[in-house]
This record gives structure tokens, C-alpha cells and sequence, in this order.
């Protein structure tokens, strides 16, 4: 894989960790039409793009509700706009998206594999991302698209986007077992699967799931100071997912990802550091 030839567009939270790790070309700028994007292909001439860009909210997911547009136009309309425009230039197109786009009942359901149709519409964001993987996910059938579904990032370094860095400064949390992705596990993964010349859509999460007080527990044997509530998930009055997604896909591709558990320790320990 030459790196060379991959631009990453959105140099947010998932994109500037993907670029370090990666060391290829990331742009940016505002994406308010065709030539916006036509001018960035024509000055890197990418043969693959990644699409980063994004909008969470400032603070979470809930500033989504409140500016509609932005959203839409991050999370929908651009997505679909760089898949017109790497068809037109003949280039691969790589989508980060999100797995937080089902319903999942604790008491029957079994992970979620990539097949199952998309049913969380209950807040803004999600709907937002399943409306531009559905188009994505028709061209895939065709087109050398891939897209990414990730959930909860979780990283070893500090940021606001970061979970651990979030639940350090909620102290309030819930203990619920969730699916979540390692960044660091997550660029292997994506390099493995650009190598592979994967197209459609894969899961990428650790393997297993993680309960808020397990991470949380490693951080306090480093801060011992460091005091922390659980809490019950209705406590907390939010429109919330969580869920749990299948690794089986990407395990059968030939890719292993970590268990959740086999990472924590290390991430604590880089957080700490950096």
C-alpha cells in the first residue's frame, strides 16, 4: 500500500490520529460543493480518499438536535458528494462511519452484523449516518467503496472526542457492556483491509465488549485519587445507543483485532504518559 496516495479528508478527532499513524496527505478544508473537493483531488492526485469528516457535536450528540443543518451536511450530504466525485475520478473512497445506528435489546439480540438493516432513528445523528451509508452501501455492490463502522473511540492519549477522556471528567457512569473501537487497533485494521482491497461495509471494534467501570478501574490504580459513580443508564435521561456489533466479518477477511481487554492497560498507561 503506498501511503503516498491516500488523502484523508477532516482533520478531526479520527483523522489526525489515522494521518499520524499513516504519515499520508490530509486536507482540511470546508466541503461545500464539487470543486471543493475536485480542487483537493486535482493537487494531491489521491488514489484513495478516506472520508473523517464529521459532526458529533461540540460537546456530544445532543448539539446535533440543535444544528440540524451542520449535521446533515457533514454527516450526509458530503459523504455522498465524495462518493460522486471518486467515481468521476476513478478513485477508491473509504467512509468512517458509525455503528450506533441500531436498537439493541440486551435480553435477546446477538451482535449485529453489517447485513442488518439500520432502525435507530431516535436521535438526529443517527439518522444522519444511515442516510449516507444506505447510499453508500448500494454503490459498494459496484464501486470500490469501503465503509468503516466504528463505535465508542477509544484512544491512548487525551482529547475531547477521546471516551476515557470523556468518563474521567463525567465521574457519573454507566455500566453497561458496549461494543468500542481502539484507535490503535483501528489503523491496523484499516490497513489491513485497503490492502486487502475490501469493498462494503465492516465492523470494526475490539473483540468482546467493555463495561465504563473496567476501564476506569485500570485508570485508578494509576491516579489512586481518582473517584468515580456508577450509575443506573435511566439516570442519566439521554437518548442514547448501546449495543453490541459482530467481529465475524472481519475476522473471516483474515484480520485479528485485539480483545477490548487486552488493551487497557496499555491505553492507560499511554494516556498517563502523553
Amino acid at each position: 500500500m503506498n501511503k503516498d496516495k491516500i488523502l484523508i479528508f477532516g482533520r478531526g478527532f479520527i483523522g489526525s490520529r489515522i494521518q499520524e499513524e499513516f504519515k499520508c496527505k490530509i486536507t482540511d478544508r470546508g466541503v461545500h460543493s464539487f470543486r471543493d473537493v475536485q480542487e483537493e483531488i486535482t493537487k494531491y492526485s489521491p488514489e484513495i480518499i478516506i472520508n473523517c469528516i464529521g459532526y458529533t457535536g461540540e460537546k456530544n450528540v445532543d448539539d446535533c438536535e440543535r444544528d440540524l443543518d451542520k449535521t446533515l451536511m457533514a454527516n450526509t450530504f458530503i459523504p455522498i458528494l465524495l462518493a460522486e466525485i471518486a467515481l468521476r475520478n476513478n478513485i477508491r473512497l473509504i467512509h468512517i462511519s458509525s455503528g450506533c445506528i441500531y436498537h439493541f435489546d440486551y435480553s435477546k439480540d446477538t451482535p449485529i452484523f453489517e447485513e442488518k438493516i439500520p432502525d435507530y432513528f431516535d436521535l438526529y445523528y443517527s439518522r444522519t449516518k444511515i442516510y449516507s451509508e444506505q447510499a453508500l452501501k448500494i454503490l459498494t455492490k459496484k464501486y470500490p467503496i469501503l465503509i468503516i463502522r466504528i463505535r465508542i473511540p477509544l484512544d491512548d492519549r487525551a482529547h475531547p472526542k477521546n471516551i476515557l477522556t470523556k468518563l474521567i471528567n463525567y465521574k457519573r457512569v454507566i455500566n453497561i457492556p458496549n461494543s468500542i473501537t481502539y484507535l490503535p487497533d483501528l489503523t491496523k485494521a484499516l490497513e489491513y483491509l485497503i490492502e486487502i482491497q475490501a469493498q462494503g461495509i465492516f465492523n470494526v471494534v475490539n473483540r468482546g465488549t467493555l463495561r465504563y467501570p473496567e476501564l476506569l478501574d485500570i485508570y485508578r490504580r494509576y491516579v489512586p485519587d481518582f473517584e468515580y459513580e456508577i450509575i443506573d443508564f435511566k439516570d442519566l435521561n439521554l437518548v442514547r445507543t448501546n449495543l453490541i456489533l459482530s467481529i465475524k466479518k472481519l475476522e473471516e477477511s483474515g484480520f485479528r483485532i485485539r480483545d477490548i481487554h487486552e488493551v487497557l492497560e496499555e491505553c492507560v498507561q499511554n494516556y498517563i504518559r502523553y
